[in-house]
């Protein structure tokens, strides 16, 4: 069922869309070597072949998994013979492109910049951390996306009704049901939704001369896979988008996106770990107890395990999620050791000093120092930051939650803007 020209081809429209810039590119025959990035069943070695067929390429197809330097000299031999005898370009498609070691990529580059063919590279994986920089200076990154229901629609759609290469022979229909779960299943893999159609209905009895494909056929035959690769871009954006819905006090997106690292098989000590982050840096002084229960999250995940420490983490993620924010610490470490690394490290002011000596005591070390719990109100106010930074604020309060009371409680001791003495 692969598309044998651009008007077959289904989805990717802001690439090969009318008028679209990869479109007008094939059109008018002006290609150069590229890398398709998107996840499996997505289209990216169906576009290589389709762009070859329209612009009358010869295709030389390669795979990253077993293919080596030497296999790299021969294409790039017979891409010269093939330019020099009958003027035919080359297009060198390599799959799995990310697989490709230095050394491998490195023997692509200067065929590529000679143009002794023209490289289209497809990966499921980022080509930013995978892809070596000079080979990627020299290519241009199309980012494929996963195919939307519609776009799946038309291609089962055309699966079931094509005679030639389709499964209309047998008269197999698709019941409502079966096809809504195929397309929910199949997570925009268009090759995943035409195997598992394939193998329903030649599964499917023959009643009437035609094959009913339910939905029971349906999970019997598909294979269902998350795009969530551990160690792939899809864990890097579930996690941030986890974190960044706590941050944004959005339980139920908090509470999705958990669910989906758990459903893919994250580890759990990964998110828990995560969980604590957070707890310290967007929930902070505004709750502390939030810590407390990432803490407690963590430990109780290693204590009982999965599946039933899902639990301790849905309920940490929610508290935190629900939690009045705060990034005053976070912002005030950060500014200390800002001023720690521009600055020379002044001795610590004589008061603070510890005096466990009567030498130290006789040259002044611990001088002037009042105790606080000897003062009314366990308070002196006194200035304890060393020369060079005296005055210098790190800690903003802020104004949500329990850091209210700690901005109130400031206040009452350093005055109005905590204004330290000069």
């Amino acid at each position: 069922m692969r598309p044998r020209n651009l008007d077959e081809f289904v989805g990717q429209q802001k690439l090969v869309g009318p008028g679209r810039v990869v479109r007008r590119m094939i059109e008018r025959d002006r290609l150069h070597s590229m890398i398709l990035w998107g996840p499996p069943g997505s289209g990216k070695t169906t576009l290589a072949q389709v762009i070859s067929g329209v612009t009358k390429s010869f295709f030389a197809e390669m795979s990253a998994v077993t293919s080596g330097v030497r296999d790299i000299r021969s294409e790039a031999a017979d891409a010269q013979h093939r330019i020099g005898s009958t003027g035919t370009r080359t297009i060198l498609f390599v799959d799995e492109i990310h697989r490709f070691s230095k050394s491998q990529q490195d023997a692509l580059l200067p065929h590529v910049e000679a143009g002794t063919f023209i490289l289209i590279g497809a990966t499921t994986e980022n080509p930013s951390f995978e892809v070596n920089a000079p080979l990627l200076s020299r290519t241009r990154v199309y980012t494929i996306e996963p195919l939307e229901d519609a776009d799946m629609d038309t291609i089962i759609n055309a699966a079931l009704e094509d005679l030639e290469r389709g499964l209309a022979a047998v008269n197999p229909v698709l019941d409502d049901e079966a096809r809504s779960f195929l397309l929910r299943a199949s997570n925009g893999d268009a090759r995943s939704a035409l195997n598992a159609l394939e193998v329903a209905v030649d599964s499917a009895a023959e009643e009437d001369g035609t094959r009913t494909i339910t939905v029971e056929l349906v999970e019997q035959a598909i294979e269902k896979r998350s795009r969530y690769d551990r160690l792939g871009d899809m864990h890097y954006d579930t996690i941030s988008a986890f974190i960044k819905s706590i941050r944004a006090s959005d339980p139920d997106a908090a509470v999705y996106y958990l669910a989906r690292m758990i459903d893919a098989g994250e580890d759990p000590l990964f998110i828990a770990r995560r969980l604590v982050i957070s707890a310290a840096e967007d929930i902070g002084l505004a709750n502390p107890n939030g810590l407390a229960v990432a803490v407690a999250a963590q430990q109780a995940v290693s204590f009982v395990g999965m599946p039933e420490g899902r639990i301790p983490l849905a309920e940490a993620t929610i508290f935190l999620a629900s939690a009045p924010k705060s990034n005053s610490a976070y912002l005030a470490i950060d500014k200390a050791l800002g001023q720690v690394r521009a600055n020379r490290d002044e001795p610590v002011p004589m008061h603070l000093r510890n005096a466990p000596t009567g030498l130290m005591r006789r040259i002044g070390y611990g001088k002037g120092y009042e105790y606080p719990h000897d003062a009314p109100g366990h308070f002196v106010q006194a200035e304890n930051l060393p020369e060079n930074v005296r005055g210098e604020r790190f800690y903003e309060p802020g104004e949500l939650g329990a850091e209210r009371q700690i901005a109130e409680r400031l206040r009452g001791w350093w005055g109005e803007g905590f204004t330290k003495d000069e």
